[in-house]
């Protein structure tokens, strides 16, 4: 698709109002962040992927010739995104300011190299009629954005689709951004399928965290309703039930999307574990045969040794006896008392 040569007054406003949505919409969200001191439920990846994102979305945006709002929409988001980002590794992730600011201008300064290098390098080959290069960054940027609201789902699993950590007006304000900057794409001259499919995509997943979040509001309406008269809340009652290691069907589930494994993986060391337990059985069993083996040997040779010790006794018994008579012999006999010695017996 060429560049748009003429921008309509209505793409222009509604790009206006999408993009002052988005150079804002992460200020509540990082303000909770600041305030709570917390980013527990907020993922990192999501923050990362949509900053990301702004790169292929800015060499889009601008190589297309949108409206200004838009070009400078993705710029804003990166930045505010990166923010976010800095944010979860001070708070989630414990790394000292310094460090995780430094690491976000770093990086901030990377995506704008690379961003300025693309446009450049792109945009003539564009204006000259090959669209390839500039589609495909306009591809990786809706995949890139889709991707980042995956990680949110992620969470809602966890939670039994519960929101936690997201800041409402963020959201709301995002899914303005995105919707007021879709109907500046369609009011152009030509509606670009691209920048229109990546407007869609956040419409949609960020729909989908509103309808999770209020299916979980219904679905547990009576619990908060008790624990509100018993002058508690949802994480309270959470708390109680972690603390006596009882389940609960509203309990976290465990998931660690780093550390997940393919099945097969799953299924061959479950194989060698059960493996590792038969042969630990045997190897039981005989040291049990040795250990008995080894006792009877011990009993033997202690009734040996017994027999022995009998036999030595009545030997000696019989020394002493044979010594006591040789010295009876030789023992003179006293007769009388004082009439002296008169004979032996």
């Amino acid at each position: 698709m060429a560049p748009q040569t003429e921008i309509p007054v209505a793409a222009n406003v509604l790009g206006t109002i999408g993009t002052v949505f988005w150079c804002v919409q992460l200020f509540p969200q990082i303000w909770t962040n600041y305030r709570t001191k917390s980013t527990t439920g907020l993922p990192g990846t999501m923050m990362f992927l949509w900053a990301l994102c702004g790169v292929p979305f800015g060499v889009y945006a601008i190589a297309q010739n949108f409206n200004i709002p838009i070009q400078v929409q993705p710029q804003a988001f990166m930045t505010l995104c990166l923010v976010g980002w800095a944010q979860i590794l001070i708070y989630g992730s414990k790394w000292p300011t310094w460090k995780a600011t430094l690491l976000a201008l770093i990086v901030a300064c990377v995506f704008a190299g690379v961003e300025a290098a693309l446009i450049l390098t792109l945009r003539p080959l564009y204006e000259a009629g090959n669209e390839t290069p500039v589609r495909v960054i306009g591809i990786i940027a809706a995949i890139l954005l889709a991707a980042g609201l995956l990680p949110p789902y992620a969470e809602m699993y966890k939670r039994h689709g519960r929101v936690v950590g997201i800041n409402w007006i963020f959201l709301s304000m995002d899914w303005s951004g995105a919707f007021f900057s879709l109907m500046a794409v369609m009011t152009q001259n030509t509606f670009d399928v691209l920048g229109g499919v990546l407007y869609i995509v956040c419409v949609l997943l960020e729909l989908g965290i509103f309808a999770s979040h209020l299916i979980w509001l219904a679905r547990t309406r009576s619990i908060r309703k008790q624990l509100k008269n018993d002058g508690k809340t949802f994480d309270d009652l959470l708390e109680e039930y972690e603390k006596r290691g009882e389940s609960w069907r509203w309990a976290e589930r465990d998931l660690d999307l780093g550390r997940l494994k393919l099945w097969a993986r799953n299924n061959k060391k479950g194989k060698e574990e059960e493996e590792g337990v038969a042969a630990g059985g045997q190897q039981d069993r005989d040291l049990e045969k040795q250990d008995v083996d080894d006792s009877v040997a011990d009993a033997a040779g202690q009734q040996r040794d017994g027999v022995l010790d009998s036999r030595m006794a009545m030997a000696e018994a019989q020394d002493q006896n044979e010594s006591a008579e040789n010295t009876g012999t030789s023992t003179p006999t006293m007769v009388n008392g004082d009439k002296g010695a008169i004979g032996r017996t």
